[in-house]
């Protein structure tokens, strides 16, 4: 089974300003209106794919239908006078960010391999729980569209550094596509055709090796016998779980010949080896409003030896934004430190109906909100083996695990691919 494997990708003609032709992803920027403001007067009439993207910023607005209807129309146009370069294969991609180089490879996921619901244990699994009443609105868009372009970013755990690597070493054999600056600070892109079928053969050979039962128990001795990993959705879990919704309507009216071919089987995404260098996984944070530090605490450290004892396996650090409190669990319910604070924390806001969590990117911001009257959770650094760990032991990762960069490093879209 290819749970990765080469596509048509489509990318625009050479005469068009790829800097305005290339948006960031559609889920970013949700209480800041005016970055998609910006964005739509650098691009104006000028092709791009801020054109045939719905912002989220925009979801419930009240003209949200016209703007799905002037997607759809926008993609046939592009199809038909836009997207006039073809490569069947793959796209490597160097993405210059404040972070580094990241290197990517943009290719089709197979949705057959791929189930969101809770339980399932596909080769293609979601790393975070996927909440049902997000897939509508997104599913508006993609329903009866020609295009896809991709946000997703996918992972794998190839620390042998099998798949994405060996094609780096040889770029200079490759065809170049593109190379331009991103818009909004956004950094820099450049691309390469993947097309030799050696080259294809290569990567997707590496990675069915990789979600083979021998390959799984030696990656993860201590879930050997587990149904394989291969891939984890490392940014845009709900973009995915559309995908396969879509691909759900669309193959209850084909017949089996018709399912093996049908283009909207796959998904257009960009695969990343965990093990880069360029990749920063960070632990989002809580703050807990509605309560005070003195109360919190004490009900945390009463839970926590209540549900295994006090210890140091697992660190958490309380403040109130000036002082902290470290508290730590002996036999943690969860296998991540995240997983048993939110345990926690669902309790707790069960029994304080006036509390609420918000989620947190950078400790100097938790403890600005602590000043404020909130108590801030600091959560350990949040190691890159602990994604797949979280997935392979617990399932799927808690909700606001981890983040991927910063807004601007999430992936422009760019390659598109026709799925009609």
């Amino acid at each position: 089974m290819k749970p990765f494997c080469a596509a048509d990708i489509l990318l625009p003609d050479e005469s068009v300003n790829l800097e305005q032709w290339a948006a960031l992803a559609c889920d970013q920027f949700t209480s800041r209106p005016q970055y998609w403001q910006e964005a739509e007067a650098l691009c104006q009439d000028a092709p791009s794919t801020l054109h045939i993207t719905l912002p989220e910023v925009y979801l419930g607005a009240p003209d949200e239908q016209q703007r799905i209807a002037s997607i759809h129309r926008t993609m046939e146009e592009y199809w038909k006078t836009v997207l006039t370069r073809t490569v069947h294969g793959f796209v490597y991609v160097e993405r210059t960010t404040e972070s580094g180089v990241r290197q990517g490879l943009v290719g089709a996921v197979d949705l057959e391999q791929y189930d969101y619901h809770s339980g399932a244990q596909p080769l293609v699994r979601p790393s975070e729980n996927t909440v049902a009443e997000r897939i509508p609105p997104r599913l508006a868009v993609r329903r009866g569209a020609a295009l896809e372009t991709p946000h997703i970013l996918m992972l794998m755990d190839d620390a042998q550094k099998t798949v994405i690597e060996p094609l780096a070493a040889c770029k200079d054999r490759l065809h170049k596509l593109y190379d331009t600056p991103l818009m909004l600070g956004g950094g820099r892109a450049a691309g390469w055709a993947v097309t030799d079928p050696a080259d294809i053969a290569a990567v997707e050979s590496a990675l069915e090796a990789m979600g083979t039962q021998s390959a799984f128990d030696k990656t993860y001795p201590e879930a050997a016998g587990r149904a394989p990993l291969a891939l984890a959705v490392g940014d845009g879990n709900h973009s995915l779980a559309t995908a396969k919704a879509a691909w759900e309507e669309v193959k209850a009216g084909l017949t089996e010949a018709e399912k093996e071919t049908h283009p909207a089987r796959w998904c257009l995404v960009e695969l990343e080896n965990i093990h880069c260098p360029a990749i920063g996984v960070e632990a989002i944070h809580r703050a807990v409003f509605g309560t005070n530090f003195n109360a919190f605490s004490a009900a945390f450290r009463a839970w926590l030896e209540a549900h295994g004892g006090c210890g140091e396996v697992q660190k958490f650090r309380l403040t109130d934004g000036e002082t902290v409190l470290d508290l730590g669990a002996a036999n943690p319910p969860h296998p991540l430190a995240v997983g048993t604070l939110e345990a926690f924390l669902a309790d707790f806001c069960k029994a304080h109906p006036g509390a609420s969590v918000d989620y947190i990117h950078g400790e100097d911001e938790v403890r600005r909100l602590a000043k404020q009257g909130a108590v801030g959770v600091l959560l350990p650094d949040f190691q890159k083996s602990d994604l797949f760990r979280g997935v392979v032991l617990g399932g799927v990762l808690p909700k606001k695990t981890f983040s991927m960069g910063h807004a601007e490093e999430k992936r422009y879209y760019l390659e598109c691919r026709k799925i009609l």
